[in-house]
C-alpha cells in the first residue's frame, strides 16, 4: 500500500467512475484498475462493486473510505503547515539564549529583525535557560540556534563571537564596599558571596577570574540567574560577580568596576552543525552576525 494507491482509491469513490476517475488522476483506466486490484489484494477485501455503467464502494470500502480520507486531509494539513513552517517569509523559528541575554540581546535583536521588509510575518518560538540548557537543546535540535556561552568546545557545534560581556561586582547599597567605584578582586575576599551554580556557563569563568585573582570565595548560596541573584544581594545575602546588563539599576544594589584586567568573556551564537536551518532561521542567524559585527565591532 502507498500514497498514490490511497489518492486513487479517494478520487475513485468519490467519482464513482472509471474513465473519469483515471482522467482527473492523470493516469490511465488499466492503470487504476490495476492499482485498485492490487489494493483489495493486499487488504484482503473487496473494496467496490458494480452499479450498472458506474461502480460504487462496498460496505469495506466505506469503512475503508473514513480512514483513507482523513488521513490524506491530515497529511495535506502536515504538507500546508510544514511548507509555512519553513517559508522565508512566514516560517517559524525555534530561539534560544541565556537568562543574561533576555534582558537586551535577546528581544532587540528579534526587535530589529522583525522590523526589516521581508520579516513581519516570521514567528518565534522562545527558550530560556542557562548554558547548559542551551547545549542540550541545541544537541536534541529542540532549537535553531541560541546565544550562549561555550561551556566546552563540542565538535558537534559551531560557535560564533557575537560580543564581549563586561563582568562587574554587585553589592547592597548599605554594604562597605559600596563606597567604591572600581575595585580588585583581591579586596572582595573577606565577604561572602552569591554565586552561580554548577549549571552556569558563567560558573566555571568566575571560578578562573577569582583563582587567578588568589581568592578563594566564600560562597553563601548558588543561584541560577541573573535577576534571582540581584535580589538576594539587594536583601544582603552577599555580594556577587555577574555580568554588566541594564536590569541592575532596577535594584537596590551598587555596581562597582573591576580593576583587573581578565582574559575575555565572550557571548555566541550557536548552532548545531548538522542541523538543518530553515530559510527564516538562516536568514535570522545571518542578521545577527552582520548586525553584532556592526553593532560592537565598528
Amino acid at each position: 500500500m502507498n500514497l498514490r494507491q490511497l489518492e486513487f482509491f479517494r478520487m475513485l469513490a468519490d467519482t464513482q467512475h472509471m474513465t473519469h476517475a483515471a482522467k482527473l488522476l492523470n493516469t490511465t483506466q488499466p492503470n487504476l484498475s490495476h492499482s485498485m486490484s492490487e489494493l483489495e489484494k493486499e487488504l484482503d477485501a473487496q473494496l467496490f462493486e458494480k452499479k450498472g455503467r458506474n461502480i460504487q464502494l462496498t460496505k469495506y470500502g466505506k469503512f475503508f473510505y473514513t480512514y483513507v480520507s482523513t488521513a490524506l486531509e491530515e497529511l495535506a494539513k502536515g504538507e500546508r503547515a510544514l511548507k509555512e513552517l519553513v517559508s522565508p517569509e512566514k516560517g517559524l523559528i525555534d530561539f534560544g539564549f541565556i537568562y543574561t541575554a533576555g534582558s537586551f540581546l535577546a528581544p532587540m535583536l528579534m526587535k530589529e529583525f522583525s522590523a526589516y521588509p521581508g520579516n513581519e510575518q516570521i514567528r518565534f518560538h522562545l527558550f530560556q535557560g542557562n548554558s547548559s540548557d542551551m547545549t542540550d537543546l541545541l544537541l536534541k535540535e529542540d532549537v535553531d540556534l541560541a546565544i550562549t556561552s561555550k561551556l566546552k568546545e563540542d565538535e558537534q557545534l559551531n560557535y560564533e563571537i557575537l560580543t564581549e560581556q563586561e563582568i562587574v561586582l554587585i553589592v547592597p547599597v548599605d554594604h562597605p564596599l559600596a563606597s567604591y567605584d572600581s575595585i580588585s578582586l583581591k579586596e572582595t575576599s573577606a565577604y561572602p558571596f552569591v554565586y552561580f551554580n554548577q549549571r552556569s556557563g558563567l560558573r566555571p569563568y568566575l571560578d578562573k577570574m577569582l583563582t587567578a585573582a588568589s581568592v578563594t570565595p566564600n560562597i553563601i548560596c548558588e543561584v541560577e540567574e541573573d535577576h534571582t541573584m540581584l535580589g538576594f544581594v539587594a536583601h544582603n545575602y552577599g555580594i556577587a560577580l555577574m555580568p554588566k546588563i541594564p536590569s541592575i539599576s532596577a535594584y537596590n544594589v551598587k555596581m562597582i568596576t573591576l580593576k583587573d584586567n581578565f582574559f575575555p568573556r565572550y557571548i555566541y551564537l550557536a548552532t548545531k552543525k548538522d542541523h538543518f536551518l530553515s530559510p527564516a532561521a538562516l536568514r535570522f542567524k545571518e542578521f545577527i552576525v552582520s548586525f553584532a559585527q556592526n553593532m560592537f565591532y565598528e
